[in-house]
């Protein structure tokens, strides 16, 4: 089962609280998943569709709560490769004209499909608690979140812009940033800020997906916060050795020249300290001198011997360019 028929599942068993959120639930799912459709002689037909069970007992009983409509639940298998249950519920003739109406999807006795209105209904979310249940039906009609192990990403797919931006409307009220976006002839209603996901959550009232996404989301943050000390740690510690083998570099460099021992007393006693300990940092060498001395001092030091060995190879560069422009003038 994936995480977001786990929120479905959970969602269609909350608790029912009145009349008018039960009528705010369902015009949702009617706008979100629901199929309108004109036969002969005048008649006129609303059908649900789905493949979550839950969500096809959770309509069935937001028709009866809402409206009294008891209807029945007939089940088709799909035509994918792998196949599914696909259950329906229908609604016929003056229940469907009335339901229409009391949802106002239809404002007129004449039902011209052209003045449907499938956005959301204002008059039906006067309050909050019907304003979470429009969110929850819209989301079991048309919603998704991704696996959280995977990434952070909430969707409301319609395929009419005025629902999408509704739905978005209505998140942008209870302060959760979502935009909409055209893609593949729908319109999408999206949420990328793990927070954010989290928070729709508490709103539809999924808490056990709230653990759970909560759970995966800080197991997630303390990886990263310490593969980033890791990665830290491991570029110190390339820079301590790169910093340390360029000094060491330059010691040698001394050494071969015989200049070592005529640096000042305090240049060499660090001199032959960096070539015994090759490994350690500035502040270990610092601690190791008599008198002790802090980071900064170990590196204006060593700084000094550095650049001491880069004049004495200047030199040596020098004379060697020399005696090449007199073997060349005796030529």
């Amino acid at each position: 089962m994936t995480f977001s028929s786990k929120i479905k599942d959970e969602l269609s068993r909350t608790e029912i609280n009145s009349d008018v959120a039960a009528q705010a639930e369902i015009s949702a799912l009617v706008r979100t998943m629901g199929y309108i459709s004109f036969k002969g002689f005048n008649k006129i037909e609303v059908e649900f569709s789905t493949e979550n069970a839950a969500v096809a007992r959770r309509i069935f009983k937001l028709l009866k709560i809402a409206y009294g409509i008891s209807t029945q639940v007939s089940v088709e298998k799909t035509n994918r490769l792998k196949k599914h249950n696909n259950y329906i519920i229908n609604i016929e003739n003056n229940l469907a004209r009335k339901f229409l109406l009391d949802t106002r999807i239809a404002d007129k006795e004449d039902f011209n499909i052209m003045a449907f209105d499938y956005g959301v209904p204002e008059e039906l979310i006067k309050n909050d608690l019907c304003r979470r249940a429009y969110i929850k039906g819209s989301f079991m009609g048309c919603g998704s979140i991704s696996d959280p192990e995977k990434s952070y990403h909430a969707e409301f797919v319609s395929s009419r812009e005025e629902q999408s931006k509704g739905i978005c409307s209505l998140l942008e009220s209870y302060d959760i940033g979502a935009k909409v976006i055209y893609r593949k002839n729908n319109y999408v209603t999206y949420i990328k800020e793990s927070e954010q996901i989290s928070d729709l959550l508490a709103l539809m009232g999924a808490n056990k997906a709230v653990l759970d996404f909560e759970n995966v989301r800080a197991v997630k943050e303390t990886r990263n916060q310490i593969n980033r000390v890791i990665n830290c740690e491991t570029a110190n510690l390339d820079k301590i050795v790169d910093t340390s083998m360029r000094q060491i570099n330059s010691i040698k460099i001394l050494k071969k020249h015989k200049a070592i021992d005529n640096l000042p007393d305090h240049l060499r006693e660090l001199a032959y300290l960096r070539l015994k300990h090759s490994n350690a940092s500035l502040k270990e060498l610092g601690e190791m001198l008599n008198p002790p001395l802090g980071k900064s001092g170990v590196n204006h030091r060593l700084r000094k011997i550095e650049e001491i060995a880069e004049d004495l190879m200047k030199h040596e560069k020098r004379g060697v360019e020399d005696e090449i422009t007199k073997s060349n003038i005796k030529k």
